[in-house]
């Protein structure tokens, strides 16, 4: 697998590297400047993307919803992990409403990187595609029981298939 990671401090990105690495991704690419990483993914196809938050010129939401949203991007589907110190919970709403798959805290330890990489490789989430957003579910929990506004129109779909092989009604 290739993993793309860009920071633009060379010491994350060499920490990151050595991690990913570690783990058996055989085709890593370093880069400190996201306009450098776009290049990266319309020449080089990218497994997973390591994304900072805060990085000059271009920032990791920007450099996010370019991927996800760009016309010429090769792989607007790419899951996406920010590794970042800026934990605030209004950058980690930010992050997720820009299309970031998963977001991970620094400094960053092993096992919680490890556990990252597998979410987003064994349990990948559906894309939505909405007005406003275009990236990953950002509904992580299935309530069986949420009857609310706005639900998802196959499993509405499949209610009402349920409802239509059965007498009985469930609500």
């Amino acid at each position: 697998m290739s993993v793309l990671i860009v920071d633009d401090n060379v010491h994350m990105l060499r920490i990151l590297a050595t991690m990913v690495r570690g783990y058996g991704f055989d085709e890593v690419h370093m880069v400190q400047d996201p306009a450098d990483a776009l290049e990266v993914i319309k020449s080089t196809p990218v497994d997973l993307i390591f994304l900072d938050y805060r990085m000059p010129v271009l920032d990791g939401i920007e450099f996010t919803q370019l991927v996800r949203n760009s016309g010429d991007s090769p792989n607007p589907y790419v899951p996406i992990i920010m590794v970042t110190a800026h934990s605030e919970p209004s950058k980690v709403r930010a992050a997720r409403d820009a299309g970031v798959t998963e977001f991970c805290c620094k400094p960053i330890n092993a096992q919680t990187l490890y556990s990252r990489i597998v979410s987003v490789v064994n349990k990948p989430r559906d894309f939505i595609r909405a007005p406003n957003y275009f990236g990953p579910d950002r509904r992580r929990r299935d309530d069986p029981h949420y009857r609310g506004p706005e639900r998802r129109h196959d499993r509405m779909q499949n209610d009402i298939d349920d409802i239509m092989n059965n007498d009985t009604v469930g609500f």
